[in-house]
């Protein structure tokens, strides 16, 4: 059991979790992740570390509300307990003096990347941050990116903020730079990550995406987690979870993701005549 420290939604549909967790804090690198569990009854989620404090022993977590199991962390607080939390788990991001990055970020991805890019700094690159949302007021942690990226463009669908459409905008970002970056890491929905793969394939820019399938173990042992880099099986705890953005078979990848949405869906129809509502962090129905 671990205890949670603080439990708060950032955004609309987006929390953050922090939790007491002193041997993950300890060895945890950019890019890992570790699988949580709300209760007793619940599945195991696979969620990328955005944070963590070596010295509290503590781990933070930003995740998206959209499932029961989600939904179900959602309805915790602090002074409550997680059922679960192993890790870390996965490779750690490649880190090395590349010259300039450009990070992309969207939804849960957005703090998914913060360590990466505090490393990536530490390591000498010039860093180029992307925000993508659907509105102004889904981009968080803008404040903590400030002090870290040399430049920082803003997509937004409703155009509330910088640019207005999707990541789309992207080759008209690129082109407006003086150099072309050495490298695009990239973290967030399946779209986001498909779609920025796409338009850095012609240019020839390195993409690495931070894949996250359905996963159980987190160790290799179930398989579930297997999705197809350039040909070959891989599995994402193990052999990921970041690979070539241009290797992934994104189709494939899309399909297995939707593997289990009309259960999900369900279940929010079952629950809309007593909607959850969230209440100094507990959930009343």
């Amino acid at each position: 059991m671990n205890k949670i420290i603080e439990r708060k939604m950032i955004v609309p549909n987006m929390h953050l979790l922090t939790l007491e967790a002193p041997d993950i804090a300890s060895k945890v690198k950019p890019g890992q992740f570790v699988i949580v569990r709300a209760n007793d009854e619940g599945e195991r989620i696979p969620l990328s570390v955005a944070d963590w404090d070596e010295e509290k022993g503590t781990v933070t977590i930003i995740f998206m509300e959209v499932g029961a199991s989600t939904g179900a962390l959602a309805c915790l607080a602090a002074g409550d307990s997680v059922a679960t939390c192993v890790g870390p788990l996965g490779n750690e991001t490649e880190i090395g003096n590349f010259g300039t990055v450009m990070c992309v970020g969207g939804c849960y991805g957005i703090g998914s990347l913060y360590p990466v890019v505090k490393a990536l700094k530490k390591a000498g690159n010039r860093v180029i941050m992307v925000f993508e949302a659907r509105s102004n007021y889904l981009i968080y942690w803008v404040d903590k990116y400030i002090k870290l990226a040399d430049k920082i463009f803003n997509v937004t669908r409703d155009g509330s903020l910088g640019l207005k459409g999707h990541i789309s905008c992207l080759p008209d970002i690129i082109n407006g730079l003086p150099n072309p970056p050495d490298r695009v890491i990239v973290n967030g929905c399946t779209f986001l990550m498909a779609r920025t793969s796409e338009m850095t394939r012609d240019p020839g820019i390195p993409t690495v995406v931070n894949l996250n399938p359905i996963m159980i173990d987190g160790t290799g042992m179930c398989g579930v987690c297997r999705v197809t880099i350039n040909g070959k099986m891989k599995f994402a705890c193990v052999d990921g979870p970041e690979f070539s953005g241009h290797e992934v078979d994104w189709k494939e990848f899309l399909s297995r993701r939707k593997a289990y949405l009309e259960e999900e869906v369900l279940f929010f129809r079952r629950s809309e005549p007593k909607q959850a509502v969230h209440k100094e962090g507990k959930c009343q129905t």
